[in-house]
C-alpha cells in the first residue's frame, strides 16, 4: 500500500514541477524607452522619416528551452514627422491606413535567448494594413551585458509596400521601406 501512494505522489510532484519548468515568463516591453523608425525613399534619392510614438508588448521567456518569443504592437496614430502633411498622408488610407489598422503587430518565433545579446536573425509574421507576412529582422549585437535593461536590443529590416497592400506613387516613393527598432524591457518590479 505504501508503494502506490509513494508513485501517486511522485507523479503529481513531477507533474506540478513540469508545469512550472514549461510555465513562460512574461516581461513587458518598456513602451516610454522603445522606439520604432522608419524611412522610405522618394525618388530614390531623398529619405523620409518617421517615428512611431507608442510601442507596446511583451517577450515570454522560455527558461526550460533558454527561448524567447516577442510580441510587439506599433500604435499608427502616434506616427510624428518633420511635416504635417508627410504625417497626415502616412496615416491616411493609401499608406498605413491608422483609422482602419490602428495597429501594426510583429510576433516573432521563438529564438534563441543568447541571440537577444549576440546578435541574429528574428524572424515572425508581420501584420500591416490587415496583411500578414513572414518577415526576418536582424537583430544588432549588444553594446552592454544586460541588453534590454540598460541598452536597448537594436533590431532592423526592410519590408516592401507593396506586399501589404500600399502600392500607390510607385513612379516616385520607393516600395522598400527601413524599420529601425531599439527595444528596452521594463525592469524587474517596475
Amino acid at each position: 500500500m505504501l508503494l502506490p501512494a509513494l508513485v501517486a505522489t511522485f507523479a503529481a510532484v513531477a507533474v506540478a514541477r513540469a508545469e512550472t519548468v514549461r510555465s513562460d515568463d512574461v516581461v513587458q516591453l518598456d513602451s516610454g524607452r522603445s522606439q520604432v523608425d522608419f524611412r522610405v525613399k522618394v525618388l530614390w534619392l531623398v529619405g523620409i522619416t518617421g517615428h512611431f510614438g507608442r510601442m507596446h508588448g511583451i517577450v515570454r521567456v522560455d527558461r526550460f528551452r533558454s527561448q524567447v518569443a516577442v510580441e510587439a504592437r506599433i500604435d499608427v496614430e502616434t506616427i510624428r514627422m518633420d511635416s504635417k502633411s508627410y504625417e497626415n498622408w502616412v496615416k491616411s488610407p493609401e499608406f498605413f491606413d491608422a483609422q482602419q489598422h490602428p495597429q501594426i503587430e510583429f510576433d516573432s518565433e521563438p529564438i534563441p535567448r543568447e541571440r537577444l545579446s549576440k546578435g541574429g536573425t528574428l524572424p515572425g509574421l508581420l501584420t500591416i494594413r490587415g496583411v500578414h507576412k513572414p518577415v526576418v529582422f536582424e537583430i544588432r549585437p549588444s553594446s552592454c551585458e544586460r541588453a534590454a535593461y540598460e541598452c536597448p536590443i537594436e533590431v532592423e529590416g526592410t519590408i516592401r509596400r507593396s506586399d501589404f497592400g500600399m502600392r500607390s506613387r510607385r513612379g516616385t516613393l520607393s516600395d522598400k521601406v527601413e524599420l529601425a527598432f531599439s527595444v528596452y524591457a521594463q525592469s524587474p518590479g517596475r
